[in-house]
């Protein structure tokens, strides 16, 4: 199973769980690299899902910023939409109570996640795609979750 794990922000990134932590990938500047990314999973072969953060602005985000976030996020919902990739969202506050995130500041919280995502990869991880990362990694957690409570509902059955 591949689990695609998005922070869908302008300074975000994707990251691809394919038994780890397989890749890295700073959010494309452009749509057409965004699908690039990752349509080379949209395969027969591959169970792939995608888990993105459910995210939205903030009364106090600039107008244009704003924009600029909605664009980008409907631009991945767009991409996993024509790519026929099963999309799960999760609220940021759903995949960081998974890993037990205390409130910090957002300094101190961004390196908080870093440090945790460190211990899923050897890859480099910053600032940047330490979300993804753990965002990949929750959308694995929830789908081994989820294949083993059906199994257990078929065993039941029997």
């Amino acid at each position: 199973m591949i689990i695609i794990g998005i922070d869908p922000g302008k300074s975000g990134a994707v990251a691809v769980w394919n038994k780890g932590v397989d890749k890295i990938i700073k959010c494309p500047s452009t749509t057409e690299k965004m699908a690039e990314t990752i349509s080379i999973y949209q395969h027969e072969s591959y169970n792939v899902v995608a888990y993105i953060e459910k995210v939205w602005a903030f009364p106090t985000d600039a107008r244009s910023s704003a924009f600029k976030f909605g664009v980008n996020y409907g631009k991945w919902l767009g991409i996993l939409a024509t790519l026929n990739i099963n999309t799960t969202f999760v609220t940021p506050k759903k995949w960081q109570k998974h890993f037990n995130i205390p409130k910090l500041s957002k300094d101190e919280r961004k390196r908080h996640l870093k440090e945790i995502a460190s211990k899923y990869t050897e890859k480099k991880v910053t600032l940047y795609n330490a979300d993804a990362i753990l965002i990949a990694v929750y959308g694995f957690i929830k789908e081994k979750e989820k294949t083993r409570d059906e199994e257990d509902k078929n065993k039941n059955k029997r």
